[in-house]
């Protein structure tokens, strides 16, 4: 919900695309149908093996999406992570993004839902680099490389990040909030 309590929508834009994207699929599908029914059907197996697999994951993703359009207020979200959020905000950014898990496409609708409440769009963009930075990797890497190298490398990773979201920041225009 925004400020005013109504609920947030998807565009009619975002829709239609959705719409033409999954045409087009189908498309593809009946296409390669026609030419290699048996390469088709393998295909479109595969697919659903993947949707199975990845099912559950969109739900959980859904489920947060829900809670945070529920529970979580504008006001706090703008606080925390929006233009003038400061060091907490970018903190909150990278930790969040050192700490997130899974395949990144599976943050774009809980962050493009941020996005359109406000957040800071270099905050946006230094989550996403964050996420580079893997915690369960780590003692590999020191294993491999030594401590002073994995410590250097995870600044210059996390350094990174701020320098490209203050770019962001600087070339991508604020989205409006609902």
């Amino acid at each position: 919900m925004d400020a005013g309590g109504a609920a947030v929508t998807v565009s009619e834009r975002e829709k239609s695309f959705g719409r033409i994207l999954l045409l087009i699929v189908i498309s593809l599908y009946l296409l390669a149908a026609l030419f290699d029914p048996a390469s088709a059907g393998q295909a479109l197996m595969k697919s659903l093996s993947v949707l199975k697999n990845i099912a559950p994951v969109l739900l959980i993703v859904l489920f947060l999406m829900t809670l945070l359009s529920a529970y979580i207020q504008p006001q706090k979200i703008f606080h925390y992570l929006g233009r003038k959020s400061g060091l907490k905000g970018w903190g909150i950014a990278l930790g969040g993004g050192v700490l997130s898990h899974g395949p990144g496409y599976l943050w774009y609708p809980i962050l493009s839902d941020l996005r359109a409440r406000g957040v800071n769009e270099g905050l946006i963009v230094a989550f996403f680099y964050a996420r580079s930075v893997k915690v369960p990797w780590l003692p590999m890497m020191a294993s491999y490389f030594g401590i002073a190298f994995t410590v250097i490398l995870t600044f210059y990773i996390l350094l990174a990040a701020v320098i490209q979201g203050k770019i962001a920041e600087k070339i991508i225009p604020p989205q409006s909030t609902i």
